[in-house]
């Protein structure tokens, strides 16, 4: 994908605490719950080849799950997909990472073909404002679909969207962590009064977290490079803050005042957009006003002619017969 700005989202799934708040708060409650948490281990690399001469943030994890009795290890391929517009080819994109994925192990020894490979659970973290189109299965782009005989040999994989426009307020309200406060972050940045409510609520939840000194390191530098992608004004609020837990009254004061800017910027660029409409408004209403006299001037002259009647004179003019006629009783007098 082509990645406008570094989000920071690779940083912050660096941290095992924030990988567990995105399994469970957000997986399917069946596969979070097999998890053991305490195994996770980061696997992160560079597993692609140049296929799609794209740059994109993306991050490994193995954990352990227990099913059936049985204990194994399932890699969490963790795909951040933050783009303007949402790339249809993804489901290939995915196929060809895992694919590749896949490779690594056998080139580094972590397993063999014949030894098979691991299972892995593909997710897509998708924050853009646009409606999620693309397909979430491979199969699904093969078109038309196969007879039942072809199916079998059709390419099959399918991965996981979690997509922060989708959730509601409640909803990230409700699983209250402090990457659910980052989502509303991301969700209220077009609004400076609930950016500021956002911001407070996300430090509340990292002073709560019982890793809060961890958190609050990585989870500030996030917000310090998201407010610096949403401008100058926002950037200089959190200038110089340097933990969300310790400088929370620094903090909110700084947010207070750009919201205040914002809002007297706001008023400004108001009142300018009203003096606009208003100057054309009144340019407007002098240009109606000379075409009205020119219109009276042109049928005072004709009438002085003598030689059309009122009738004539309104359709010559364009002003109605009322008016003609109360121009000729006028020049009567």
């Amino acid at each position: 994908m082509v990645n406008h700005h570094d989000t920071g989202y690779k940083e912050l799934f660096s941290y095992p605490e924030l990988v567990r708040q995105l399994m469970e708060g957000f997986a399917p409650p069946e596969v979070s719950a097999m998890m053991d948490f305490s195994t996770l281990t980061d696997h992160s690399g560079n597993y692609i080849t140049p296929l799609f001469n794209e740059k994109f943030e993306d991050k490994v994890w193995s954990v352990e799950v227990d099913w059936e009795g049985v204990r194994q290890r399932v890699f969490v391929y963790l795909l951040l997909e933050f783009q303007s517009t949402v790339d249809h080819r993804l489901p290939i994109r995915m196929l060809h990472y895992v694919a590749c994925f896949y490779d690594h192990l056998i080139k580094t020894k972590v397993t063999t073909a014949r030894k098979g490979m691991p299972p892995i659970f593909p997710v897509v973290l998708y924050n853009g404002s646009k409606r999620w189109t693309a397909r979430e299965d491979i199969y699904r782009m093969v078109r038309p679909e196969p007879p039942m005989f072809l199916r079998v040999y059709q390419p099959h994989l399918r991965y996981y969207l979690v997509n922060e426009s989708a959730f509601t307020e409640d909803e990230l309200a409700a699983r209250d962590t402090p990457l659910s406060g980052i989502f509303e972050v991301e969700k209220a940045s077009k609004d400076v009064e609930a950016l500021q409510g956002a911001v407070k609520r996300l430090a509340a939840r990292i002073r709560a977290h019982p890793e809060k000194a961890r958190l609050d390191e990585v989870i500030t530098r996030w917000l310090k490079r998201h407010l610096k992608r949403l401008g100058a004004e926002a950037e200089q609020a959190l200038e110089e803050i340097n933990s969300l837990v310790e400088d929370h009254a620094m903090l909110a004061e700084n947010l207070q005042t750009w919201a205040e800017k914002e809002r007297q910027k706001g008023r400004q660029e108001g009142r300018q957009e009203g003096r606009q409409e208003g100057r054309q408004e009144g340019e407007e209403i002098g240009l109606q006003k000379g075409l009205r006299e020119g219109r009276r001037l042109a049928a005072m002259n004709l009438l002085k002619l003598g030689l059309l009647t009122d009738e004539q004179i309104a359709q010559t003019t364009g002003l109605s017969l009322t008016e003609v006629i109360a121009l000729r009783s006028g020049q009567s007098h």
